[in-house]
């Protein structure tokens, strides 16, 4: 199946030694070669790449490895197939509008028999399980609440709606509004939290190392949320089956 990356932050902050390691997996270190892409929150804004191509060697993930954006929070996703064919429309994150802000979302997983009823204002675009999931969650938020809902009413919310889906399958998920990470855990999901005092940390996939100290300040704070650990000498927590997290300023609030 696919593979998810998160990063949540208090102040803006670039992801690329975490996105060189994660684009190894899709097509160099693992077999996640269908597609991929990145979403990063600027203010209102959202920078938005897809590709079809593996990840590995795309030219745009290069341009992402190499283009330090900076951002608080961050939706990537590397894609191995299992409904709808290779096509730029079928990459994630999907992105769609709700009371004037984006809303990002990505999935890990394979979901059986889940053809909702949609209306006009959400529809997928492309043939996967996935962005029919990401509709109809939008759907129904947009029924439970009058305008944007504040963390903890979206946080009760989304458990509330979170099993009707993964009843189908398998359901590991990152939503973002430029707020707030929300992560679901089906079969595999992994944080870390990087914090003062920030340490020296060494990529899995990739070789490749980074001393955040000098990168960081004692403010910073950082969650990275992902399918498997990136690197090799961090204590890295997982989720349990079922939980939904979400994190706000790089931290874990449930």
């Amino acid at each position: 199946m696919c593979q998810l990356l998160g990063m949540n932050c208090n102040t803006p902050t670039d992801v690329t030694f975490s996105f060189a390691g994660f684009a190894q997996r899709g097509g160099r270190t693992d077999h996640h070669a269908d597609g991929w892409g990145i979403a990063f929150f600027e203010g209102a804004g959202l920078r938005h790449f897809v590709d079809h191509q593996p990840a590995c060697d795309s030219p745009v993930a290069e341009l992402i490895r190499r283009y330090p954006i900076k951002s608080r929070h961050v939706v990537a996703h590397i894609r191995k197939a299992t409904q709808g064919e290779i096509a730029l429309e079928n990459c994630h994150p999907f992105v769609r509008e709700l009371w004037g802000r984006y809303w990002v979302f990505a999935h890990n997983g394979d979901l059986k028999d889940f053809q909702p009823r949609l209306h006009a204002s959400f529809r997928p675009v492309g043939n996967t399980d996935s962005e029919r999931a990401f509709c109809w969650l939008m759907q129904e938020i947009a029924k439970s609440h009058a305008g944007v809902p504040s963390v903890e009413e979206l946080t009760l919310t989304l458990r509330e709606l979170t099993p009707v889906i993964a009843k189908h399958g398998c359901f590991n998920f990152m939503l973002s509004n430029g707020t707030a990470l929300w992560a679901h855990c089906s079969t595999n999901l992994f944080y870390v939290e990087r914090k003062h005092p920030f340490a020296h940390a060494q990529l899995k996939d990739e070789d490749m190392s980074i001393d955040f100290a000098r990168h960081t300040s004692a403010d910073d704070r950082i969650a990275v949320v992902v399918t498997a650990p990136l690197t090799v000498n961090e204590t890295w927590t997982a989720f349990a089956p079922g939980e939904l997290k979400v994190f706000v300023d790089g931290a874990a609030l449930s």
